[in-house]
Formats: structure tokens, C-alpha cells, sequence
């Protein structure tokens, strides 16, 4: 098993702080680095468990918390397993914080974590790859158009809302991402329907991005979270063969 080392940070952004969890093997050598998107939830034990599983794999992981406008995380009390249908007050309370994200926030943080990786001796020189969850998976695409020179793969897991009529809609970024891209989408997602995965696939194929897209059959919204209603074992490893192979084709 690969020794770890991990670290609590605090990166400056143009906006801030944002606070944030590192972890890397812990021979100090520098590693391929990995940006890691929360889903909606944050920077949580299981959030860190996947980054550890991650940087086991050989990698130099950061994982920061996106909403530190808000505070440092947790910026909401969670309970430890998170169920909507028992508890709908937890989005109430993070609806909000979540959705006030938007293109040009995530475009001025990304540098900032994008540049405190590059000037780390942890992170091996060039391109990082990104890996998001539910919102973080459109976080990922706004960062891969943002910053097509830094990030050389982009995964999406269970995203939403990733091709809709808004003006600030992921998909109308396709024109300027270079990465190779995984999204794997959940099924039946009423924040991701057919026509916005249609539309979705549509604006990358004439964009030229090399990309894969697939649908995870019975697997639902939030798949990847153990700590959730939404966990399904299969997609979750489905999900790490995929990512790896992303980042190993890369790196």
C-alpha cells in the first residue's frame, strides 16, 4: 500500500483564501497533479478518501473547497450520512451557496489552484489532469475552456446541468478545450436529460475535443458519494477504472 503524506492548505485567490486538502505518496517525489471538484456537499472525509485513493495511484492531488466565499469547510453542519428524502433543509441550505458559482468566479480560482500547482515542487511540470463530481463536474469543463494551456484531461462524474439555454452553459466552452474528456453520466438524471447529453456530445464532436460519454445504467445523481443516499458500489468502481485509464492515457 502506497504511504501518503497529506496536508491542510490555504490558497490566496483573487477573491481570497480558499482553503483546501492536498495529498500526494509521501516520498516527496514530484507526481502528475490532479485538480479535484466537490460535488455540492464539499470538502468532507469522504471527498479526502477519494483523493487518498487517488494519489495512492500516483498522483499529486488538491482538492479545494470552491465555496470559501462562504466560509472554510464545512461551510454548512452535515450530518454524516446525507439523505434529501430525510433531510430536504440540507439543500436548502447549500442550494444557494452552490448556485451563486458561476463561469468568471471558477475561472479566477482556477488559476489561483492552478498556479499553486505549477509552482509546486510536489507537481511534476506541464499540464494537470481534473476530475469533478455532480457540480464539479461543470466545474471541470468551465476550468478545462478557461485555461486550455493547464489542463491536458478533464472527467466528469454524474454532472448536471451541463448543456442547457443558459448564456453560461459548459457546453458552449467546447470551441476552446484541448484536454481529452470522460463524462459518465448518471441515468435517468433529471439534472442531466437526454437532450442536454444529446446537445452536449453534439458541441464536442464539431468542436474537434476528444472526448467519451456514457450513460452508467440504474446508477443515479451523485453515484460516486459513499456518504449519500445516491452510492452504487458497481458505478463507483466503474467510475475509478474509467478515471485512471483517463489519466494514465495522459500522464
Amino acid at each position: 500500500m502506497t504511504d501518503l503524506r497529506r496536508t491542510d492548505l490555504d490558497i490566496p485567490t483573487e477573491d481570497g483564501v480558499a482553503d483546501a486538502y492536498l495529498v500526494r505518496p509521501a516520498d516527496g517525489e514530484p507526481r502528475p497533479g490532479v485538480l479535484l471538484y466537490q460535488d455540492a456537499y464539499g470538502l468532507r472525509p469522504h471527498l479526502k478518501k477519494m483523493a487518498d485513493r487517488l494519489a495512492a495511484a500516483g498522483y499529486t492531488v488538491l482538492v479545494p473547497n470552491v465555496t470559501y466565499r462562504v466560509g472554510r469547510a464545512p461551510v454548512v453542519e452535515l450530518p454524516d450520512f446525507k439523505d434529501l428524502s430525510a433531510d430536504p433543509t440540507i439543500w436548502e441550505k447549500l442550494g444557494p451557496i452552490v448556485s451563486a458559482l458561476n463561469p468568471g468566479m471558477i475561472e479566477r480560482d482556477s488559476a489561483a489552484y492552478l498556479r499553486w500547482m505549477a509552482d509546486s515542487p510536489l507537481v511534476t511540470d506541464g499540464p494537470v489532469g481534473i476530475t469533478g463530481y455532480c457540480m464539479g463536474a461543470r466545474l471541470a469543463l468551465w476550468t478545462a475552456a478557461a485555461h486550455p494551456d493547464r489542463v491536458a484531461a478533464a472527467a466528469g462524474f454524474h454532472g448536471g446541468a451541463l448543456a442547457t439555454d443558459d448564456p453560461a452553459s459548459p457546453h458552449l466552452g467546447a470551441g476552446r478545450i484541448t484536454a481529452e474528456l470522460y463524462l459518465g453520466h448518471a441515468d435517468n438524471d433529471p439534472s442531466l436529460p437526454p437532450e442536454q447529453i444529446e446537445r452536449l456530445e453534439k458541441a464536442l464532436t464539431e468542436a474537434g475535443v476528444r472526448h467519451t460519454c456514457e450513460v452508467y445504467p440504474g446508477a443515479r445523481h451523485g453515484y460516486t458519494q459513499e456518504d449519500t443516499s445516491a452510492y452504487d458500489e458497481e458505478a463507483y468502481e466503474r467510475h475509478w477504472t474509467a478515471l485512471l485509464g483517463l489519466l494514465e492515457r495522459t500522464f
